[in-house]
C-alpha cells in the first residue's frame, strides 16, 4: 500500500459537534479490497488515555463507509456508525477501575481517528497511520452560559442557553458519588433548557467533617430556580439519577414548595425516603452491609442492599402523591441499584393510585448502571469513593457493552422528547410564563 499512502484520504463530518450527535467516517482512495483498521482515541479529563478499533476491508472503489460496512472485528463488530466512540475502553496499560466523565464541559473531548494498514489489534503508539483526522465532541453549544451559584447557601452550576428567553428548565441531581457532575446540564442547556447542576453529596464543615444537607436544600434550591429571570417559572423540571431519583422522587412526592411539571428518573430506587437529611439515608444503608455481594474480583455489588423490596408503605417513598409525569429509565443489568424491582413495584403503587397515565418506563436489557448521554464508553466497574468511610472501593455497575450503549442512545432521544413534551408543549415557542 505504500505507493498509495499520499491519496488516501480520511474525511470526519462533522469535525465539531455535541457529545449526542452522529458524525460519518469515510476513507477513500485505498486500494480494492485491502484490510485496514481504523482507530480512535482520545484523552480523558484525567489523564487516561481511551481507545476503540475497528477492522474493515475497502469496496471495488477503495472506500470504507462507517456508517455502510461491517467492522469483521475490534472493540465492536459488524454496522456500527459510531462504535469507534462508544465502544472506547482505558488503553491496556491503563490502572484498572476507570471511568469515563467530562469535568471541564468548557472544553471539547478531542477524539483523534486514524487509519492504518492491515488488521491490527495493539501498540498503536509504535505504529504510523496511513491518515488522521481530529474530531472535537462537545457538551456545550457555543452561546451557552456557565454561571457558577453560591447563593441562598446552595451550590452549583448553572447553565443558559443562548437566546433571551424565557426558557424551560431542569434541576439536576447526579449519584452518589458527590460533587458537581456538570454534563448532563451543559448538554440539556445545548438542548434550550436552563439546567442547574446542584451539589449536594460531600459538603465538608469547618472541621473537615461531612456535612449533610436536608429537604430544605433542595426546596431553596428549586425555588431559587423558578425565580430566575432567564426560567419560565411554571416549566421546570427535575432529573435524577442513581441516588438522585431517590431525592427527585421523595421531593416530588412529600414537598408543597417542590412542584416540577415533570420529572426524569435514571437508575434509582423509591426505598429510600428522605425525612429530614441524608444522614438519614446513610444510615438504613449502613444497617444493611450484610447484603452486599461481590463478584469474582472482590469488586462491590450493592443491589441487594436493598432488597426485597419492602411491603410496608411507610418504608417507601408515596409515590401515589406524585402528580406529575415520570419518565423512569431502567437498565436491567443494573447491579449498583435494584433498578428493575424499584421500577416494577412503582408502577403496580401507580396502578393502584391511578395515575400510572403518568408513568413512562423504559426498560433495557443488558444495560447497567451508568447510563450516560449517547456514544459514551461503556464502564461495567470503576472506582467509587465511600464519603463516610474516605476510601476508594471498586465498585460494580454492571452492563454489556452493546447493549448498553444501544440504551444510552435510545433513552437519550426519548428524554429530550419527554422534555420537549411536557416542558415546551410541544413547541418551541414560549411566549408567557
Amino acid at each position: 500500500m505504500a505507493e498509495t499512502k499520499q491519496s488516501i484520504s480520511l474525511s470526519v463530518h462533522p469535525s465539531s459537534c455535541l457529545v449526542d450527535s452522529k458524525i460519518e467516517i469515510d476513507v477513500k482512495h485505498l486500494p480494492a479490497n485491502s484490510k485496514v483498521t481504523l482507530h480512535g482515541r482520545l484523552n480523558s479529563d484525567d489523564g487516561v488515555e481511551w481507545e476503540a478499533f475497528g477492522h474493515y476491508v475497502s469496496d471495488s472503489s477503495g472506500t470504507v463507509k462507517v456508517s455502510r460496512d461491517k467492522s469483521e472485528g475490534g472493540t465492536f463488530e459488524g454496522i456500527e456508525p459510531m462504535g469507534l466512540l462508544w465502544s472506547m475502553r482505558p488503553v491496556p496499560e491503563s490502572k484498572p477501575g476507570c471511568r469515563f466523565q467530562k469535568s471541564n464541559v468548557q472544553t471539547p473531548v478531542k477524539v483523534f481517528i486514524s487509519v492504518y494498514e492491515g488488521h491490527i489489534a495493539k501498540v498503536y503508539k509504535y505504529l504510523t497511520p496511513l491518515t488522521s483526522a481530529p474530531v472535537e465532541r462537545w457538551y456545550l453549544a457555543s452561546g451557552v452560559q456557565r454561571v457558577e451559584v453560591t447563593e441562598r447557601g446552595i451550590k452549583g452550576t448553572l447553565f443558559i442557553p443562548s437566546g433571551s428567553g424565557p426558557f424551560p428548565a431542569v434541576l439536576d441531581l447526579s449519584g452518589g458519588q458527590g460533587g458537581r457532575a456538570e454534563h448532563h446540564s451543559a448538554l440539556l442547556a445545548s438542548h434550550g433548557y436552563v439546567s442547574l447542576a446542584l451539589e449536594y453529596i460531600g459538603f465538608l464543615n469547618a472541621s473537615g467533617k461531612l456535612e449533610h444537607v436536608d429537604n430544605a436544600y433542595f426546596e431553596t434550591a428549586f425555588a431559587w430556580l423558578k425565580k430566575h429571570p432567564k426560567v419560565c417559572p411554571d416549566k421546570v423540571a427535575m432529573m435524577g439519577m442513581s441516588f438522585g431519583v431517590s431525592v427527585t422522587l421523595a421531593m416530588t412526592a412529600y414537598s408543597e414548595i417542590i412542584q416540577p411539571r415533570c420529572v426524569v428518573c435514571i437508575n434509582g430506587n423509591h426505598i429510600m425516603p428522605l425525612s429530614g437529611s441524608l444522614a438519614d439515608v446513610y444510615a438504613a444503608l449502613q444497617q444493611n452491609v450484610d447484603k452486599i455481594r461481590y463478584d469474582e474480583k472482590m469488586r462491590l455489588i450493592w443491589r441487594d442492599l436493598l432488597l426485597p423490596i419492602p411491603e410496608d408503605p411507610t418504608k417507601k417513598i408515596q409515590i401515589s402523591k406524585i402528580n406529575c409525569p415520570v419518565l423512569l429509565i431502567v437498565g436491567e443489568d443494573d447491579q449498583n441499584w435494584p433498578s428493575s424491582e424499584s421500577a416494577a413495584d412503582i408502577k403496580k403503587m401507580m396502578e393502584k393510585a391511578g395515575n400510572s397515565h403518568l408513568l413512562t418506563l423504559l426498560s433495557y436489557p443488558g444495560a447497567g448502571h451508568l447510563i450516560e448521554p449517547p456514544y459514551s464508553p461503556h464502564v461495567r466497574f470503576s472506582h467509587f469513593k465511600l464519603l463516610e468511610a474516605k476510601t476508594k472501593v471498586m465498585m460494580v455497575w454492571g452492563g454489556e457493552t452493546v447493549s448498553h450503549s444501544q440504551a444510552q442512545e435510545k433513552s437519550w432521544q426519548k428524554t429530550l422528547a419527554f422534555l420537549e413534551e411536557h416542558l415546551y408543549d410541544n413547541s418551541r415557542e414560549i411566549t408567557k410564563c
